[in-house]
């Protein structure tokens, strides 16, 4: 595995677990303690992480965003329930928009076996995956291809939607909590979901517990703009209550 490969991973474990200690990924890297001090270190100096003692974990200041396969991977399970129970928010005849990322995908898996839909997307994943349905009406925005995230961001896509009425849309992302409300470190991303926000008349916020408490560069809005979130079990009561008592429709799913 080349240094550039060890680094992804420990990034990618971390965003699966949070905390690592040095230990342990000695072990599953099956190299020295320095040469995982020296990754981390690099990694620190990118601003993707903090050193802890004996060990390292996520900055909460999110700097990039892992590619969409590898998302995909991590808490599959969390996400497979959370997208179950938000199709059931999902009414007949709806113009439902799923935003790019893979806790959407799994609301698109549901959605396929649904009639008299219409679902507009930015992602490629679940615009191929709805391609065989034929009973349900699909739309993709077009625009820049994000090729990390399989999906389409900036002012084109953002445009398309301005000629649409959205009954419900599912947003998704990599960073949110009370402070900051939802962020992203990509500029790009911000005109779509923006856009989106002002065009829906539900506005749903889907994620799991571990993009909590993150945050990007660049502000998409305060969580007041929503008017549901989806979220696991594991987000912290203290945060649910604070989420509850600002007046947040909060849907708190078992995993």
């Amino acid at each position: 595995m080349s240094p550039i490969e060890r680094r992804d991973f420990i990034y990618r474990h971390l965003h699966e677990n949070q905390t690592v200690s040095i230990a342990i990924l000695v072990e599953l890297l099956n190299v020295s303690h320095m040469t995982i001090r020296r990754d981390i270190r690099i990694l620190e100096d990118e601003g993707k992480v903090i050193s802890i003692s004996g060990g390292v974990q996520l900055s909460d200041s999110l700097r990039q965003e892992l590619p969409w396969s590898e998302k995909a991977l991590i808490n599959y399970t969390h996400k497979r329930l959370l997208g179950k129970y938000a199709a059931s928010l999902v009414k007949d005849g709806q113009v439902v928009y799923l935003d790019a990322g893979t806790t959407t995908f799994e609301i698109a898996q549901v959605l396929a076996e649904r009639f008299n839909l219409t679902i507009v997307t930015n992602d490629f994943s679940i615009t191929q995956y709805l391609m065989n349905k034929p009973q349900l009406n699909l739309f993709h925005t077009g625009g820049q291809v994000d090729k990390r995230n399989y999906s389409c961001v900036g002012n084109t896509a953002a445009m398309v939607l301005r000629t649409l009425n959205i009954d419900i849309a599912f947003i998704s992302t990599s960073s949110w909590d009370i402070k900051h409300g939802i962020s992203t470190p990509h500029e790009e991303k911000v005109f779509v979901k923006q856009t989106i926000l002002e065009i829906s008349r539900r506005k749903i916020l889907i994620s799991d517990s571990s993009k909590y408490g993150k945050y990007g560069m660049f502000n998409i809005c305060p969580l007041s703009n929503l008017n549901d979130i989806v979220c696991d079990e594991q987000l912290p009561i203290s945060e649910q209550k604070k989420l509850q008592d600002s007046g947040l429709k909060l849907h708190i799913v078992n995993v």
